[in-house]
């Protein structure tokens, strides 16, 4: 079968989650075998929140140090830090002007940022999804890994290119968002009516990448459950489902069979094995960033050569929609 070029991103606003590798980076060293896989520090979406120079350089090379101990393959993917080719904020901006005001602030991320601190909010938040319908349309992509509630982002994308297709001919192809076979929603072990965020304010409900086994354990000894010491997953024991859900997903058995391997155990028991397995996964990968992490010019020397790649396809996009619209390439 002909391969399908897939594209996916993550910003470096923080340390990479549980949820980060279960939710996404967890399928892309098996989605890198059946495609032509993209992999981008989408480092410009970074700066829509109020983050530091030293503090954005950190968590990019932590990154892509974290894509590589996991397994992305740099000769068979492209690996590559979104600013570093220029042709992602050029579309970005063509696409803004070819996207409706109502469209773009119908957006659920805007609205709910706009709602929050509405004297706060950056007028780069207002027109992220146009820069990231430009990350998708800029290689042609076809497939988009997402989580559910990124899955608006790739609508309005396809939504973009059908109406910029129409207007100046056959330009874009159009993507489809997916949701991988493993990229459940993983939530705060604290609070499990919220998404586990690498963004959160209190670090006591999140499981990073980069934890120390001592730190996952006391994490996890502390998640909330409930007072009825029933394993099950069920939506009235949100507590309890995240721990099932994280436990079934790194163990590869179904939510049923954990169920099962749990009956007549306690919320305690539910907790040391979920947090002793995500030890085994997390542990060996945490050790492999660290190790990388030594060596800052072997790191990007990668994404100078995803640049190049990524760059060659680029180019001749950018190129085509000018003179799809008219503007003169010098």
């Amino acid at each position: 079968m002909e391969k399908k070029i897939l594209y996916s991103a993550t910003k470096p606003t923080g340390k990479l989650t549980l949820g980060n590798y279960i939710g996404a980076i967890k399928s892309w060293k098996e989605m890198q075998e059946n495609n032509d896989c993209i992999f981008a520090i989408a480092d410009l979406h970074t700066l829509t929140i109020d983050i530091s120079k030293e503090e954005l350089e950190k968590n990019s090379l932590e990154q892509i140090a974290t894509f590589l101990a996991f397994g992305i393959d740099p000769e068979k993917s492209i690996v590559y830090a979104q600013s570093s080719v220029h042709e992602h904020a050029e579309l970005g901006w063509i696409l803004s002007c070819n996207t409706g005001f109502g469209q773009a602030s119908r957006m659920t991320q805007f609205k709910d940022q706009k709602a929050k601190n509405p004297d706060e909010i950056s007028a780069g938040l207002f027109n992220y999804p146009m820069l990231m319908a430009a990350d998708i349309l800029l290689y042609d992509t076809q497939l988009v890994p997402v989580g559910k509630d990124q899955q608006q982002h790739v609508e309005l994308a396809r939504d973009i290119a059908q109406k910029f297709n129409s207007k100046y001919g056959k330009t874009f192809v159009l993507p489809e968002g997916f949701v991988p076979p493993c990229g459940s929603k993983i939530m705060d072990l604290l609070n499990p009516a919220k998404k586990m965020a690498k963004s959160s304010d209190i670090e006591t409900g999140i499981i990073y990448i980069t934890d120390s086994d001592e730190t996952i354990m006391k994490k996890f000894k502390r998640a909330v459950t409930d007072s009825e010491n029933e394993i099950k997953f069920s939506p009235s024991k949100p507590g309890v489902s995240n721990l099932l859900t994280i436990y079934s997903t790194l163990s590869g058995i179904s939510i049923k069979k954990a169920e099962e391997h749990f009956a007549g155990k306690g919320y305690g028991q539910l907790k040391t094995e979920t947090a002793e397995i995500v030890v085994s996964v997390i542990g060996p990968v945490r050790d492999k960033i660290f190790k990388l992490l030594e060596n800052k010019e072997y790191l990007l020397e990668i994404l100078r050569k995803g640049k190049e790649k990524a760059s060659l396809i680029a180019e001749k996009k950018i190129k085509e929609v000018y003179e799809k619209v008219g503007l003169l390439k010098i």
